[in-house]
This record gives C-alpha cells, sequence and structure tokens, in this order.
C-alpha cells in the first residue's frame, strides 16, 4: 500500500478498505504519510464524503494507532462528550454525579475552541488543579474518586492528533465524516461501556442549523456503535447559553451554586437527561426515566458535590473547595453593567457573539499560543423571552481593564435583539438519537 494510490481511490469516490484506511491512520501517527498527503486525504473526504463503513474503519483505526484504556472495575465505564457551546459547563457537573451513581468516568476533556469555552480551561480557574495528567495517574484518579476530567494524553488516539492539526490548517474541520472519527477515536480510547453525545444546535453552536445537528448526531451514533460501544445523542438547544454565564470561573461558580443545592434551570436539566440516558446505557438503571432521578437525587443529596471536592482535591485543587469555592476562585478587577438601550422582550441572542466576547475579555484564544484569563466573562446574561425595561442590565462584564471592558459592552449589546413580540420558550432537548 502506499498513501498515493488511498488518496486517488477516495479521489475518484472508489470504496476503501478497512486495511487500506487502518494502514493511512498508522502512517499518520508514525509519520509516513506526509502532511501534504494527509492534506489531500481530507480534502478528498471533505468533497466525496465516506461511507459509513469507511466512517467506522477511520474511526477505529485512529483509536487503535495509541493506547486503549481496559478497566478492571466494579462498575461501568461510561462518558459524555459535547459538540461544543457557550456557558456549556455540564461535564463538571455530570461526571461526579454518574460517579455518584456507580459508574466510572474518565472523561478526556479539550480545551476552548474558537467561540465556544473549554472545560479544562474551567477546570484550571480552580487554584493547582492539573488536567494535563498521564494515563497512570487518570487511571488512579479514576479508580479512587470514581470520576476524573483531564486533557487527552499524546499516547491517547496519535494520528487524530496529527491529523487535525493538518486539518486545522488546510479547510478541512467542516466534515461531518471527519468530525466524527475524530471526536470517537478520543473517546472511545477510553476503554468505555456506553456513551452519551449532546449534539447543540442553534446561534452559539458549531451546527447552528438543526439539519446539519441532526445528520451529525446519526453519524456520531451509528459510527460509535459500529466500533462496539453502546451510544446515545439528544441534540440540545444553543440559542442561548446554558447556564446565565460564559468565562471560566464564573462557570465554574455557576456549577458550585447548583452542586450545592443554591441553583437549579437548564443546567440541571440537562445533566440529569444525558446522565439518565447513559445510566440506562451501563446498565445502572432500567431506563432513562430512572437514570434521571438517580442524577437528580445524587445532585439533591449532595453526593455528586462530594465526588466534584474529592476529583478536584485528587487533582491537586483545594481539599475544602466545596465549603471556600467563593474565596479561591479568581474575580475579575472591573465589572461593569450592559444596559439595555431600549424596552421590550428579549428575541434572539447571538451565541456566537458572546463567545467571542468572552474570547475578546482574554477568557479565551485567538492563538493557540494565548494564555486564558480565567477570571474575565460574563454573568448574570438575560435569557430569551424575559422582559426588559430601558437602562435593565442585559449582562454584567467582567473584564481586566476598562478599554476591554468598554469594547465587551458594545458587543453583548449588539448579540442582543430585543422586540415587542411575545417569545414562545425554546425546549432543551429537540430530540433523541439512538
Amino acid at each position: 500500500m502506499n498513501a498515493a494510490q488511498i488518496i486517488a481511490k477516495q479521489r475518484d469516490q472508489a470504496l476503501l478498505s478497512a486495511a487500506e484506511i487502518t494502514w493511512f491512520a498508522k502512517g499518520l501517527a508514525t509519520g509516513e504519510v506526509s502532511d501534504a498527503q494527509a492534506a489531500a486525504f481530507a480534502m478528498a473526504v471533505v468533497l466525496n464524503g465516506l461511507e459509513e463503513d469507511e466512517r467506522i474503519a477511520l474511526t477505529k483505526a485512529m483509536r487503535d494507532s495509541g493506547e486503549i484504556l481496559h478497566w478492571d472495575l466494579p462498575g461501568p465505564v461510561l462518558d459524555k462528550h459535547s459538540t461544543g457551546g457557550v456557558g456549556d459547563c455540564v461535564s463538571l457537573m455530570l461526571a461526579p454525579a454518574l460517579a455518584a451513581c456507580g459508574a466510572y468516568v474518565p472523561m478526556l476533556s479539550g480545551r476552548g475552541l474558537g467561540h465556544t469555552g473549554g472545560t479544562l480551561d474551567k477546570l484550571e480557574s480552580i487554584p493547582g488543579y492539573h488536567a494535563e495528567v498521564g494515563i497512570e495517574r487518570l487511571r488512579g484518579v479514576v479508580g479512587e474518586v470514581g470520576c476524573a476530567i483531564v486533557g487527552t494524553t499524546r499516547d491517547i488516539a496519535p494520528a487524530d492528533r496529527r491529523f487535525y492539526a493538518i486539518r486545522d490548517v488546510t479547510g478541512t474541520v467542516e466534515s461531518i465524516d471527519l468530525i466524527t472519527a475524530s471526536i470517537l477515536s478520543k473517546k472511545l480510547a477510553a476503554g468505555l461501556d456506553g456513551l452519551v453525545l449532546d449534539v447543540k444546535a442553534g446561534s452559539g453552536a458549531f451546527m447552528t442549523d438543526m439539519a446539519d445537528a441532526e445528520r451529525l448526531a446519526r453519524s456520531l451514533v451509528r459510527t460509535s456503535k459500529g466500533a462496539g460501544c453502546p451510544t446515545i445523542a439528544l441534540i440540545t438547544d444553543m440559542n442561548q447559553p446554558v447556564v446565565p454565564a460564559a468565562g471560566n470561573a464564573l462557570e465554574v461558580i455557576e456549577v458550585m451554586k447548583a452542586l450545592t443545592g443554591t441553583a437549579t434551570g437548564r443546567l440541571t436539566e440537562l445533566t440529569c437527561a444525558l446522565g439518565g440516558a447513559v445510566l440506562a446505557l451501563g446498565g445502572l438503571a432500567d431506563d432513562a426515566v430512572a437514570g434521571e432521578a438517580a442524577i437528580a437525587k445524587a445532585l439533591s443529596s449532595g453526593a455528586a458535590a462530594e465526588k466534584f471536592r474529592q476529583m478536584v482535591a485528587a487533582l491537586g485543587g483545594p481539599t475544602d473547595f466545596l465549603t471556600c469555592w467563593a474565596d479561591r476562585l479568581p474575580a475579575a478587577p472591573v465589572i461593569r453593567a450592559v444596559a439595555s438601550a431600549q424596552a421590550g422582550i428579549v428575541q434572539r441572542i447571538d451565541g456566537h457573539a458572546l463567545g467571542m466576547t468572552v474570547v475578546e475579555l482574554g477568557g479565551g484564544r485567538k492563538r493557540q499560543s494565548d494564555l486564558i484569563n480565567p477570571s474575565v466573562g460574563l454573568s448574570e446574561l438575560t435569557e430569551i423571552g424575559q422582559e426588559i425595561g430601558p437602562g435593565t442590565p442585559l449582562a454584567m462584564v467582567h473584564a481586566a481593564d476598562e478599554a476591554t471592558a468598554e469594547r465587551a459592552v458594545s458587543m453583548v449589546r449588539a448579540a442582543y435583539t430585543i422586540g415587542t413580540a411575545p417569545v414562545t420558550s425554546l425546549p432543551l432537548i429537540y430530540q433523541k438519537v439512538a
């Protein structure tokens, strides 16, 4: 086999064999496939697509290009993946809630990408939290606590690590086939017994169109099941943030409010729905309804909060974070209200614009080398359908200085559409894909 022949077959829309795809993925990991050849293959896939068997083969081959975790634990190994959004901090709630219900959760997560926040960046706003650990440390924390939210190591799916870096600079990211293989190659390398997917749709999601979100959800579910992992997806709303905040420490605050029983809403509802679905997949609940009840009990009883405390402490954070989080999280020196210029009802929120406001404040990256300011962002975000008067705050801006605060105020105001028509509330969960 050689890369040129495989690329030519994909170019000519000839079906690739599993052996050819496996050889190509191995070449990505070893360097036998050059950057130019990887880019050419990626573009051919973008233009021509992959058949389902090819997509499954690529996912498995990239999964198998590195280390695959194997577990000997008394409960099922479960996980969740979100396609990304604004104010989406569900992972921080869900991992400890699942652990409190008897699951083991090796949640390999990522950093902020574009306008969306990164789970690891949020957790690293907690002083001392180490998100970058080796596989043995991951094993130890998961076995001891029940959950660990950490970064993907270089030993996990190295073919995807290199392939994604090439796609990122060659205009080949936007392919449902390649997105599917990239997401699942890393997730399935964790040795899962069940996976729930949160596929976002709306103004703050990568998939703004519902039809695209459905195509991605079906691709992810069929591919993951084809690779041997029981999987279900929920298509959920991202026309407004999951919590009324966007920014690293500010979202951790919302999580801690929910874990300690002082706040509910969309975050808790979504956590229960995703958790219930995957508990049923893993055999820890008779069905999704029973699973939702188990997650709700873990949250209300404080069991999930205790698991979160244990995870934070095991990964280097404060041992007393559950009781002192308000004092330990960083705070921005400048806080400004975004006053509405008119009275009316919030008709629409541009979630992408809110996410880019956080990036402009320093809470996200414009370049991969940028450092994150964990304290900045937006809080007290007004929701769609809320009635406001002139001068009513649409949000609070948390900034490092007055100049960036002023720019952020203008960006937030532009992200809100105010009108007079009544607004029908949007569902949080649009549909399930199994």
